[in-house]
C-alpha cells in the first residue's frame, strides 16, 4: 500500500514547513528546500527531523 495522494497533499516538511514529494522509488519523501529525505517504513512516513537523511 502506497501513501495516498490526500495524505501527500497535507504533509509538509517538519523543518521548514515547505512542500515535500515522494521520490521515484516511493520509499521516501523529499524536501528540496532542506535537501532532506524522510524515509517511508512499512507505508508510514517517518517525519522526524533527526531521522531525515541528507540528499
Amino acid at each position: 500500500m502506497a501513501i495516498s495522494d490526500e495524505l501527500l497533499e497535507i504533509l509538509v516538511c517538519p523543518k521548514c514547513k515547505g512542500d515535500i514529494y515522494q521520490n521515484e522509488k516511493k520509499d521516501g519523501l523529499i524536501c528540496d528546500a532542506c535537501k532532506l529525505i524522510y524515509e517511508i517504513r512499512d507505508d508510514i512516513p517517518i517525519m522526524l527531523i533527526d531521522e531525515a537523511k541528507p540528499i
